[in-house]
């Protein structure tokens, strides 16, 4: 048996708490009690809205893909798992993907809403969400994973190019742009 493999294979430093961002970016637009300036705010806040989203997305996908990379390997400890050992609690699991799948939701109505304009997520959007989401339930927040073959993988997820998915991730984290990695479920 080797050393073992990395929970995180470096996503950390890229990753973001989407909902306090998100919470605090609509908190700032609702101070403003005139329409006119909350659609200003809106339009300012608008790109940073969907970089913070598709970001956090490609972290959910190099999420998938590390776990597909990792249960192909030889069986082998999970090296620095924060999770191990911890209480379950679903809600709490799955919240911060809960709040993605309900933005995905009501942002095309807000864009419509402050800008006039029609937005709508790509179909595979919804797919990863839901992807992830179960990945977690299944995988009970990781509290009892050890090793790499305790590593449950999503019904939907297609894993027949995982030895690559090291390849896509490392490259993705050099340049910081974690969103590349949500081609891979297009």
């Amino acid at each position: 048996m080797t050393n073992g493999l990395e929970f995180d294979p470096g996503f950390a430093p890229y990753i973001m708490a989407f909902q306090g961002t998100v919470d605090y970016l609509y908190n700032d637009i609702n101070k403003f009690k005139n329409f006119s300036q909350k659609k200003t705010k809106f339009r300012q806040y608008y790109k940073k809205f969907l970089e913070l989203f598709y970001n956090n997305l490609g972290f959910y996908a190099g999420c998938l893909m590390w776990a597909a990379y990792i249960k192909e390997q030889e069986k082998q400890p999970i090296l620095n798992n924060y999770c191990l050992g911890q209480e379950y609690n679903e809600d709490e699991n799955t919240g911060e993907t809960d709040f993605m799948i309900t933005f995905a939701e009501l942002f095309p109505k807000d864009v419509k809403y402050f800008m006039g304009e029609t937005y709508e997520f790509e179909p595979y959007v919804k797919n990863l969400l839901d992807m992830y989401r179960e990945f977690l339930i299944i995988n009970k927040g990781f509290i009892n994973t050890k090793e790499n073959t305790d590593i449950e993988l999503p019904k939907n997820m297609n894993t027949k190019d995982a030895k690559n998915f090291k390849e896509y991730i490392d490259a993705s984290i050099k340049t910081g742009d974690l969103k590349k990695l949500t081609e891979h479920f297009v």
